[in-house]
């Protein structure tokens, strides 16, 4: 049975931890909701530039669809682009994206595909490496960034970019959190390279108005296509922000709780045990006065 002097010492520890799990709570709601802003705020534009990119698309096929959206003729090599967090404490958030990367990729492995990850975030390299070590294509290092901007997102698409025109894959896949509240984070999987082709439905967003193009479809597409890259990945990473202060939040509040109650139990064991040692001192005075 632990002493007096270790229970008020394991108090004490569980208590400065309290206060720091309480600490990154506040900061982490604070930061959320600039966070949760710029990704909301992102989503239209998102959405309004896959409306156009439909109505193009629908107008270009065949050998004069840009290479980005027809793609190389091929699916046989993939990679996977694994948006993680760089910093932990935030539940199981990273657990989460990787656990559908592995899944995805499992699935690919299965159709007779190749499969090379293009990790993006610190947190999901090491489980990534336990599995599928000789498969990790890249890093890509953001923890030094203090504020996500589109200049990383800029980075992350140009250099995807190339390595498709060079060859070196087919198909290329975003997983990333999409955020939807302090308390839920969904992984997703979107193709992302080539664009794939919006639904017949997107593509009608404007109605039957006939809509003449200057310079050709061709011509936009051919600009539009990188930007789109560059604002899908942008998105995912304003999601990852938020998801990452939300469940930062959630996870140092449970934590913050179940130190209280730890805090609770021990105070309880404390109490009775001095009171045991107390009854226990006074036995002893009353034998030895008797013994007199």
């Amino acid at each position: 049975m632990a002493s007096l002097k270790e229970l008020k010492g394991r108090i004490n520890s569980v208590k400065s931890t309290q206060k720091i799990t309480k600490a990154k709570q506040m900061v982490a709601a604070a930061k959320l909701r600039r966070a949760q802003a710029a990704a909301e705020a992102a989503r239209p534009y998102a959405e309004r530039l896959s409306g156009v990119m439909a109505s193009l698309a629908g107008k270009v096929s065949g050998d004069s669809a840009p290479r980005l959206l027809a793609g190389t003729g091929n699916d046989k090599r993939h990679l996977l682009v694994v948006v993680n967090t760089d910093k932990g404490l935030c539940g199981g958030l990273n657990s989460n994206i990787v656990k559908a990367a592995k899944i995805k990729a499992r699935a690919l492995i299965a159709e007779g595909k190749d499969v090379k990850f293009y990790l993006v975030g610190k947190k999901g390299r090491a489980p990534i490496k336990r599995d599928f070590a000789s498969s990790i294509e890249k890093h890509f290092d953001t923890s030094a960034v203090r504020n996500i901007g589109f200049e990383e997102a800029e980075a992350i698409a140009d250099d995807l970019i190339a390595r498709f025109e060079n060859g070196e894959f087919d198909v290329a896949h975003l997983i990333y959190p999409i955020f939807k509240s302090a308390l839920a984070q969904d992984p997703t999987v979107d193709q992302l390279i080539p664009v794939p082709s919006p639904a017949p439905a997107a593509a009608s967003t404007g109605g039957d108005a006939v809509v003449e193009y200057e310079p050709g479809e061709e011509e936009i597409l051919e600009e539009l296509l990188p930007r789109y890259v560059k604002t899908q990945l942008f998105g995912a990473l304003l999601e990852r922000e938020a998801s990452e202060q939300g469940a930062s939040m959630t996870a140092m509040d449970n934590a913050t709780r179940n130190a209280g109650d730890l805090i609770q139990k021990l105070t309880i064991q404390y109490n009775r045990s001095r009171q045991a040692a107390i009854t226990t001192e006074l036995i002893e005075i009353i034998a030895g006065a008797e013994a007199l």
